[in-house]
């Protein structure tokens, strides 16, 4: 199985590394000093369950690496766009392209530039960041990715997918109804990146005093009411379930946009809490809480004020 990682930061370099020690042929399409530092030492994940990858299959040039029975694309969501021209040279008749980006409004991206059949959903949940060049750094435990076809039917592609996932190690789940799942991850990542953001501690300061716990909780419910008012099955519960995981995980876990704030980089804020907003006001739904944040951060939005 060939499998391309289109972006290998905390998300594609983790599960990528995870693959590689499923045997699978990986290839991780980087920029950069971390391009570098991967072509010269190899990957490595720091955290609860360290691994190092001493060589592995890196390049800035998909052309190099050819057709790929996957695409996994885990590029920040401001150069989905991009990627999806970059990646022509790794897609052939029977390659799928899986999103594991962030949010709900990555797919019509990718049906916009590709055939129906070559689009998978997934979703993929970790606590990353590029620690240094050609390191990534876990926190806590938790990694999981599911995927599925749009159409809940269970295809010999996720299967063989699911197989190489597990024999790498990754907690992964074929999806019947992945487009619920995907709002489900969006709603817990709208009020972790949000909250986190905005206040600048990890989940655990937050959870824990009453007042931002009770913030937390009302953006995500914000994010089901949407989700709802567009037709997704979500609980009417469904954000208190999801503050119960906000209670499972690492103290000290945060979110890729408050180290995206931290490092003056651009900010997803725009299809996180703003996507909320837009999606929200095209059902005539109240979205105050996370019209909000996406207020607060609009000026980071592009990356470091000067």
């Amino acid at each position: 199985m060939r499998i391309a990682f289109m972006g290998s930061g905390g998300l594609g370099g983790y599960f990528g590394a995870r693959l590689c020690g499923a045997d699978a042929d990986v290839h991780f399409i980087a920029r950069g000093s971390h391009l570098e530092a991967m072509r010269a030492n190899g990957l490595s994940v720091e955290g609860p369950a360290p691994i190092h990858i001493p060589r592995v299959n890196a390049t800035d040039d998909p052309r190099e690496v050819g057709v790929v029975d996957f695409v996994m694309l885990c590029v920040k969501l401001w150069d989905t766009e991009a990627a999806l021209h970059q990646i022509r040279p790794l897609i052939g008749p029977t390659t799928a392209i899986i999103s594991f980006q962030n949010g709900v409004l990555k797919d019509p991206f990718l049906r916009a530039a590709y055939d129906e059949s070559h689009i998978m959903g997934g979703v993929g949940y970790v606590a990353t960041t590029v620690d240094k060049p050609g390191v990534i750094r876990q926190t806590g435990t938790m990694q999981r990715l599911l995927f599925g076809e749009f159409d809940g039917s269970t295809s010999p592609r996720g299967q063989a997918l699911l197989a190489a996932c597990l024999a790498g190690g990754i907690n992964a789940e074929l999806s019947e109804n992945i487009l619920r799942d995907i709002w489900q991850k969006y709603v817990f990542l709208v009020g972790l990146s949000g909250t986190t953001t905005t206040i600048r501690k990890p989940i655990g300061l937050i959870r824990e005093n009453p007042q931002t716990r009770a913030f937390l909780l009302d953006v995500m419910r914000e994010v089901v009411a949407v989700g709802r008012a567009h037709g997704v099955d979500l609980a009417a519960d469904y954000a208190e379930v999801r503050l119960r995981l906000a209670d499972e995980v690492a103290y000290d876990m945060t979110s890729s946009m408050h180290h995206d704030l931290d490092r003056g980089n651009p900010l997803e804020v725009r299809w996180l809490a703003g996507g909320v907003a837009e999606l929200g006001q095209s059902k005539g739904v109240p979205t105050p809480l996370n019209r909000a944040v996406a207020d607060i951060l609009a000026l980071y939005s592009a990356g470091k004020v000067a």
